[in-house]
C-alpha cells in the first residue's frame, strides 16, 4: 500500500468507527441543563505522580501527551476480570487494558492505523446526574493523525441502565473538547476474526536457538543426532512465533496447582 510503513499491516479502506457494532450514545444535555456546566464538571488527570484537575471546557487545552493512567492495572485473588498489556504496533510500546475486550478494541485500533498515541484511563469524570455527583473513567483517548477519539468498551450484554447515562454524560464531555467518542459493544461480522488473524503478524518471527539458521546450513543433509536433539526447541507452541514460553518443569507445576489450593483462584470471566 502507498505510504504505509514497511513491515505493517494497515486497513487502508475502512476506519474503526466502521468495524465497531453501531450504538448510539444518549444526549447528555438532560443531565445538567444549566448553561455553565462545562465549568462545573472536571476531569482529573495523572501527571507525574501529581492530581492535575481542569474544567471540561478546558480539556481540548489540556497537554495530555505526558498524562499517565489515573488508575494502575493490578492483579489480585479472587479478580474476575483480565487485566494486563497489549502491544501497539502504531506506538512500539504496551498498553494497559482492564478486560479481554478492551484488549481486543486495542488490537483493532491497530489495525485501523493512523494511531499516534493511546492513553489508558485518561482520566476520571466528574459530572452531576440531576444535582447528584457522579464518576467515571473512560477506557482510552486515542490521538490519530485527524482526531482524536475517546473510547469506552463495554459488552452489549453487560451494559445497564447507569451504564447509559454515564455514556451520554461522557459523550457530551468529548463533544465539548472537540473528540469523537466511541462507545465499543461488540464488532461488525468477520471483524474480530480477519484481525486475529493478521495480529500474528505484527512482530517480527525471532529464533531463540538459531534452530532456523542451523537448519538452513544443513542443507536438506539429516544432522547427527547430537545435533538433532539440540536443535528441537523446548516450546509448546510453534517455532516463530513471539508469544513463546518455556517449558514448565514438574515442580512448577506442583507449585502452581498449591497455590490454586491454597488460594482458591476461581476461573476468570472471557466476556469482561
Amino acid at each position: 500500500m502507498p505510504g504505509a510503513d514497511k513491515g505493517c499491516v494497515w486497513s487502508h479502506c475502512c476506519g474503526f468507527e466502521e468495524l465497531v457494532a453501531p450504538y448510539a450514545a444518549a444526549c447528555g444535555e438532560a443531565l445538567d441543563p444549566r448553561p455553565d456546566w462545562a465549568s462545573r464538571w472536571t476531569a482529573t488527570w495523572r501527571v507525574g505522580g501529581d492530581e492535575i484537575v481542569c474544567a471540561v471546557r478546558d480539556l481540548a487545552m489540556f497537554p495530555w501527551g505526558q498524562a499517565q493512567p489515573v488508575r494502575a492495572f493490578s492483579w489480585r485473588p479472587g479478580q474476575r476480570h483480565r487485566p494486563g498489556l497489549a502491544f501497539m504496533q502504531a506506538t512500539g510500546r504496551g498498553h494497559g487494558f482492564e478486560s479481554l475486550a478492551e484488549r481486543r478494541t486495542l488490537t483493532v485500533l491497530d489495525f485501523c492505523g493512523g494511531v499516534r498515541d493511546v492513553l489508558s484511563q485518561p482520566f476520571s469524570l466528574r459530572f452531576f446526574d440531576s444535582g447528584r455527583r457522579r464518576e467515571h473513567i473512560p477506557d482510552f483517548l486515542v490521538a490519530t493523525a485527524k482526531l482524536a477519539l475517546l473510547i469506552d468498551v463495554r459488552p452489549a450484554h453487560l451494559v445497564k441502565e447507569s451504564d447509559v447515562t454515564v455514556f451520554a454524560a461522557t459523550a457530551r464531555v468529548a463533544a465539548c473538547a472537540g473528540w469523537r467518542y466511541q462507545v465499543v459493544t461488540g464488532w461488525r461480522g468477520g471483524v474480530v476474526d480477519a484481525v486475529e488473524a493478521l495480529t500474528r503478524g505484527r512482530r517480527p518471527r525471532i529464533d531463540p536457538r538459531a534452530v532456523l539458521q542451523r537448519s538452513d546450513q544443513v542443507e536438506g543433509q539429516a544432522p547427527p543426532p547430537e545435533q538433532a536433539q539440540q536443535m528441537v526447541p523446548r516450546w509448546h507452541r510453534p517455532q516463530g512465533r513471539s508469544d513463546q514460553l518455556p517449558e514448565a518443569t514438574g515442580a512448577d507445576c506442583r507449585r502452581e496447582q498449591l497455590l490454586l489450593q491454597t488460594q482458591r483462584i476461581p476461573r476468570l470471566r472471557h466476556d469482561h
